[in-house]
């Protein structure tokens, strides 16, 4: 089955305008990272996301919590009142999670590298 990213690209991208919310708005209500939120608007990379954080996403742009599951697949998405189906596989919610975490972290490891390379060099040249 083809996943149409373009689609959930331009969907955030559309109601994220509509709310008059920054990037970093979402990321931080979302508690999704900023990077991820960046990759998804602009469609930059595309893999499987975790339903989890498509859900995150969904709920916290006010849409059913598989809105952007539906999207990516083509589907039209529930209502905000709709229930929720159970048809999410764990282990790739979960292994996708943890990806998405690594990623953050990776992130906020090269930032701390690069201050620590300016302190460094801040200090050496102080002596």
């Amino acid at each position: 089955m083809s996943e149409d990213w373009a689609a959930v690209a331009k969907a955030i991208s559309a109601r994220v305008n509509e709310l008059g919310w920054r990037q970093r708005e979402l990321a931080e209500r979302s508690h999704v990272s900023q990077a991820i939120v960046r990759e998804l608007q602009h469609h930059t990379v595309e893999r499987r996301r975790s339903p989890r954080t498509l859900e995150s996403l969904s709920v916290t742009l006010g849409w059913h919590p598989q809105h952007l599951d539906a999207v990516v697949r083509g589907r039209t998405p529930s209502e905000v009142d709709e229930p929720v189906s159970d048809e999410v596989d764990t282990v790739w919610s979960r292994l996708e999670s943890i990806e998405d975490r690594l990623t953050e972290i990776t992130e906020r490891l090269d930032e701390l590298h690069t201050d620590l390379a300016t302190v460094i060099e801040h200090v050496r040249d102080s002596k």
